[in-house]
């Protein structure tokens, strides 16, 4: 019987991507395309994307998180220096980023190939294009959501462009650039499901988020606070936030706690599932980088204030207009703010 709901959940669905081998059957289950490419009409009965203001899901004693980045400059430093020293085949931008988020940075296989695209790859491309003069001058290396972080302390990466959330938490351990997105925190949770958002009817219910993500932190802190509903099971949580919709889809949980961009995405893949009421937090996407990074830091944040005027906008509309919508508040990129020196 349980294989047979399965089944008939996923009853339309396209090609495989290729994954890692830990990540089986999330690619197996999730890593297909839609009945709608890009630029296809949005899934009916789905919420749009439009984006509510509200509280950062961050520590109580941090404000504003988005404006703590250096002001630009195109200015080369000692890290830009090391990847530009890099010789060979090694002469490369090394960044983090994901490789199963539909319509951020995934692998279509029905391209040739199955290159790595979307929104994320894109701003990666124009990175190395500023830095090293080649915008395929990349070597991208997939990191697990629970990763993002000591993938940049360790050095494993110059930087990750991974549709991360700038907290106040995580500018303890990396630095970011100025937001590149705006989205919110959002349920996501089968269209026949009686929860409507995160309210209270999600009393006693099972609800997935991946593990590092500010999804997981404020279901904890709200736990913690006694704002959380009755019964409600956060326990379930998953290195990669895609292997969310692989529970949610066997019926091992009721409801999944993430972006509202990503799970738009998601809602884009599965017909079967919806958004479930409004944003109820207000985040920004930052690339991350070292906390000693001062120059690449500065010099991404010049790259940004170009591809915000040029680059941007057909970014997103070939990406992201189809499920968060032409006209919403995610349609325009946030604007900046600086840490103010002297």
């Amino acid at each position: 019987m349980r294989a047979r709901r399965v089944r008939a959940r996923l009853r339309g669905w396209g090609g495989v991507g290729a994954m890692a081998a830990g990540c089986a059957l999330a690619l197996a289950l999730v890593l297909m395309l839609p009945w709608a490419r890009s630029g296809g009409a949005a899934a009916p009965g789905r919420t749009g994307g439009k984006v509510a203001e509200a509280s950062q899901a961050a520590d109580a004693d941090c404000t504003a998180p988005e404006k703590q980045t250096p002001a630009p400059s195109a200015a080369d430093g000692p890290a830009i220096a090391a990847i530009k020293a890099r010789q060979g085949e090694k002469r490369k931008l090394v960044v983090g980023v994901d490789q199963n988020s539909y319509r951020w940075g995934y692998r279509d296989p029905n391209n040739t190939g199955a290159a790595l695209e979307g929104f994320d790859i894109d701003l990666v491309h124009r990175i190395a294009q500023d830095i090293l003069g080649d915008p395929n001058a990349v070597q991208f290396k997939a990191i697990p959501t629970n990763q993002r972080v000591p993938a940049v302390q360790e050095g494993r990466v110059d930087m990750v462009v991974r549709t991360m959330t700038i907290s106040c938490s995580r500018l303890k351990d990396v630095a970011f650039s100025a937001p590149y997105f705006k989205t919110g925190q959002q349920v996501l949770a089968p269209k026949s499901s009686k929860i409507t958002g995160y309210d209270g009817s999600l009393a006693k219910s099972r609800v997935c988020t991946a593990a590092g993500s500010t999804a997981n932190t404020k279901l904890a802190d709200d736990r913690k606070a006694g704002r959380l509903g009755a019964g409600v099971d956060i326990a379930t949580t998953v290195p990669n936030q895609l292997d969310c919709l692989v529970r949610l889809q066997l019926g091992e949980v009721d409801a999944v706690v993430t972006d509202g961009a990503l799970a738009a995405s998601q809602a884009a893949q599965d017909p079967t599932v919806e958004l479930k009421g409004a944003p109820f937090t207000t985040e920004y996407y930052g690339v991350a980088m070292k906390k000693d990074a001062d120059d690449l830091v500065r010099r991404v944040n010049q790259i940004l204030v170009q591809y915000r005027a040029s680059g941007w906008q057909t970014s997103y509309d070939r990406w992201l207009s189809a499920t968060l919508g032409a006209d919403a508040a995610t349609s325009r990129p946030p604007a900046p703010q600086y840490l103010r020196t002297g």
